[in-house]
Formats: C-alpha cells, sequence, structure tokens
C-alpha cells in the first residue's frame, strides 16, 4: 500500500510550479503540482497516456486550439502524444497520474521550455 496525502507539506514555487512525486505504483507514477495564480506549464505532450485531476482551485487547460476550464473535481485523461498546457487562474493544486514507463524528470523538463 501506498499512502500520500495531496496537502500535507504543501509548498508552491516562486517563480515556477512545484512538481513533488508522491508515489509508485505498479502501473503509474502519481505527481502532485502546485502552481500560484498565473504560473504556467507550456505546450507539451508525453509519448504515453496521463490523467490530470484538479484537487484545488482553476486551471485553463488547453489542447490544440481548445481551452477547457478546470475546477476542484475535474478529471480529464490525455492520449500519448496530445499537446498540451495549463495556466492557473487560482492557486491550483493538479494530482498528474503517468504511466509507470513515463519519468518525473520529463515533467520537471517542461518547466524549462
Amino acid at each position: 500500500m501506498n499512502k500520500f496525502n495531496i496537502y500535507d507539506n504543501l509548498e508552491f514555487g516562486e517563480d515556477k510550479v512545484k512538481i513533488t512525486p508522491m508515489f509508485n505504483s505498479d502501473t503509474s507514477k502519481e505527481i502532485r503540482i502546485a502552481f500560484k495564480k498565473d504560473q504556467i506549464m507550456k505546450d507539451h505532450k508525453t509519448s504515453f497516456p496521463i490523467s490530470v485531476q484538479i484537487c484545488e482551485g482553476e486551471i485553463e487547460f488547453g489542447v490544440g486550439e481548445m481551452v477547457y476550464s478546470l475546477v476542484k473535481g475535474d478529471v480529464v485523461s490525455l492520449e500519448a502524444n496530445v499537446v498540451h498546457n495549463l495556466k492557473a487562474n487560482a492557486e491550483s493544486v493538479v494530482r498528474l497520474t503517468l504511466s509507470k514507463a513515463d519519468t518525473v524528470a520529463r515533467v520537471q523538463g517542461v518547466l524549462k521550455l
């Protein structure tokens, strides 16, 4: 069993989002992403499917030319190789579920784009 409270030791980065690995399971990796208002993750994609859950706040989730307003409780999934971006309209906490084959380092690399 793995246990992690998404709100424990919650920290926000001053100039970029704060990425915290939560745990690995047999099939996935769980990551917490903490956004201050107006922080972004620029266009990026992954070679594996992902799911994104909004735990707090409000996120503009861009997919192609469409922008979706996601709020607390919303969950979305994306197939591999879909370009997307995120912008926080409020202080926000996001849970990202990655494939076991994906890496936290790749997610952190998105912040350098």
